[in-house]
């Protein structure tokens, strides 16, 4: 199945299951460590200081909506932005509505948080904070719980909470922000946040505008990405983003400049897409042999926070479909069709760099070791090509890992499990339901691999589903 149609739950152990998987079959030769999205990095005291500077001058400057921040704050701005644009196409009456509900929910929240700790996070105070994965529940940036209905995925059950009704959410979000609490408690705390169902997809709206708009206009202009663009026109659309503004890329913007727009976004990402945790281990998969390089990539992938995964899952479909128009072609018609020239090894030369780096430590060490790191510039525009052209694979989930993933949840919370493969069963019967009894038997069985050698309970749990 694809990632994004695992829930969020599966979606954090399958990271588990990836770490010790790349551990047990694979030597990378460095440490692996499972990326944190929005990570708070140690600062110097200079950087300090420059950060309470900054904090100082909020009030004069607009702080920035796209560009040069985390890449889940930048998704929390995008859902923030879509939830402003619904609250305005409400007529006057319900827009009334909504607000004294607002205000209502509000005036509880304001009331039960004078009554909580004063350790009480800002990250913990939403209610509905079950979108958060294991990497962004302490986060203050963390982008609230998409609604259910843009949920994939019907069921009522959302997350583990949803299914034990003997604390309520807001109990349990306070709870979480107590000193008291051992680091265990707050892991399982953690899972019982988590969601049930899959995710809406966290890509954020620069990146989905510009690769919509090169899709519709772009696929046969010759050179994009390389031809230059106006810098001026560039720093416009940019502005608009940074500043919220409902941009609509269509046919008048200019092909070179959306793109040019495109690589500045990633180029100006504080932490790359690919993450500088896991950049020496994608760097040595090109030293693996030829079969284990695409499945230890693969794996890494499932190492990336959700956001980062969505988010490179729709810039390399992309980037897949510019390296289809490549070459020139007879349509339909009989009439020949010009190429972009872009082929997916041009596209990884470019694209490459932004995706795909550590920092530097200073000028002289870059021209030290320029041998060194023309080799390692090699390898990434490799491990980028290759990513580009197996892109479809990347984000599939092999059977076997699936059942590695439910048979851990299996120890820690079996209910849910027993609610996942109910719900799995549920979807794989509508999506047979013109077969014969005994053919929707055999595909139900060959969809839960998990149930069979584990105890006479999931066993029974089986037959009943």
């Amino acid at each position: 199945v694809a990632i994004q149609s695992l829930s969020e739950l599966e979606r954090v152990r399958l990271q588990e299951v990836a770490y010790n998987r790349l551990h047990q079959d694979y030597d990378l030769g460095c440490q692996i460590t499972i990326p944190k999205d929005g990570q708070k990095r140690k600062k110097s005291l200079r950087r300090k200081l420059d950060s309470l500077a900054k904090e100082k001058n909020k009030d004069k400057e607009n702080t920035p909506q796209a560009f040069a921040i985390s890449l889940s704050q930048v998704i929390a701005n995008d859902r923030t932005h879509r939830q402003r644009q619904e609250g305005q196409r409400l007529d006057p009456v319900s827009r009334e509505e909504h607000k004294d509900s607002s205000d209502l929910v509000s005036s509880i929240l304001q009331f039960a948080t004078k009554r909580a700790t004063k350790e009480l996070s800002s990250s913990n105070s939403s209610l509905s904070s079950t979108s958060e994965t294991a990497n962004e529940s302490t986060s203050p940036n963390t982008p609230e719980a998409a609604p259910r209905a843009r949920r994939r995925g019907g069921m009522s059950v959302d997350s583990i909470t949803d299914l034990d009704d003997n604390q309520s959410r807001l109990l349990e979000a306070l709870q979480l922000s107590l000193p008291a609490e051992t680091p265990s408690k707050k892991e399982k705390h953690r899972d019982k946040r988590l969601s049930l169902n899959p995710i809406y997809r966290q890509v954020p709206r620069v990146v989905d505008s510009c690769c919509q708009h090169l899709e519709k206009y772009g696929l046969q202009t010759v050179g994009i990405f390389r031809v230059g663009s106006s810098k001026k026109r560039v720093r416009q659309l940019r502005e608009e983003f940074d500043r919220g503004v409902d941009v609509q890329l269509d046919e008048e913007h200019s092909v070179h400049d959306v793109a040019a727009l495109l690589k500045e976004f990633l180029r100006d990402m504080p932490d790359p897409l690919l993450t500088k945790e896991l950049y020496t281990a994608f760097i040595n998969t090109m030293l693996m042999e030829p079969e284990d390089q695409q499945i230890a990539t693969q794996l890494l992938v499932y190492l990336l926070p959700p956001c980062n995964s969505d988010t490179l899952h729709r810039l390399l479909e992309f980037l897949n479909t510019v390296a289809q128009h490549a070459h020139d072609a007879i349509d339909k018609d009989g009439h020949e069709v010009t190429g972009n020239k872009m082929t997916s090894i041009n596209l990884a030369t470019i694209f490459g760099p932004n995706l795909l780096h550590k920092q530097k430590s200073s000028d002289k060490e870059f021209s030290v070791q320029s041998s060194a790191r023309a080799e390692e510039s090699t390898a990434v525009i490799a491990v980028v090509q290759r990513m580009i052209a197996t892109f479809e694979d990347l984000f599939m989930v092999s059977p076997d890992l699936q059942n590695e993933v439910l048979m851990s949840l299996l120890e820690t919370d079996p209910d849910v499990v027993d609610y996942l493969l109910r719900r799995k069963a549920s979807q794989s019967l509508t999506a047979c339901s013109e077969e014969s009894a005994a053919t929707r038997f055999r595909y139900i069985s060959s969809q839960t691999p998990c149930v069979v050698d584990i105890t006479p309970r999931v066993m029974w749990r089986e037959s009943a589903i």
